[in-house]
């Protein structure tokens, strides 16, 4: 008995990666998130733009093509990262992705914070990713929760993202 999967039916040409990442809360005149700056009375604190949403997205990419993660690509130490667009790094993930001969099916989003409200920036924030990686907004989901004033992300300190990508293997 082996465990390995039986390429017969393609199996190895799908490959699916998970990228989580988060954010503390602070004061600011806006919040960047997916790409887009939502104007409000707070922003996310980070080395980079803090985009928790881009972060979570290339590291899913990453993950999937099985490359290094967002953090051994664009170390938060170093002072060229510092206030970098998180754009640059979902594009450079997606570079290599391409590189290693993967495209992309799919990404399934979750944002958690608690506010600003994240609805009414859906299809923008949809659109803002799917121009960087170059697809359809078709590809490209997005669902915003709130932490229900419980915990970090409820009282208003802390910002989720979540994101699973489906890649497929091409020629």
């Amino acid at each position: 008995m082996t465990f390995e999967a039986d390429n017969s039916f393609g199996l190895n040409a799908l490959r699916i990666g998970q990228g989580i990442d988060s954010h503390r809360i602070g004061s600011g005149k806006s919040l960047r998130l997916g790409g887009i700056d939502i104007e409000c009375e707070l922003s996310l604190i980070g080395h980079s733009d803090a985009d928790v949403l881009l972060h979570a997205v290339t590291d899913a990419i990453c993950a999937a093509a099985m490359l290094p993660d967002i953090g051994e690509l664009f170390p938060d130490n170093a002072s060229e990262n510092k206030g970098r667009d998180s754009a640059d790094f979902l594009r450079e993930a997606v570079r290599l992705a391409c590189e290693a001969k993967y495209a992309l099916i799919n990404l399934d989003c979750v944002v958690r914070i608690e506010r600003p409200k994240i609805s009414p920036h859906k299809q923008a924030i949809r659109s803002r990713i799917a121009e960087i990686i170059g697809v359809g907004l078709d590809r490209i989901s997005l669902k915003a929760k709130t932490g229900e004033k419980i915990g970090d992300v409820g009282e208003g300190r802390l910002a989720e993202a979540y994101c699973i990508a489906l890649l497929q293997r091409v020629q």
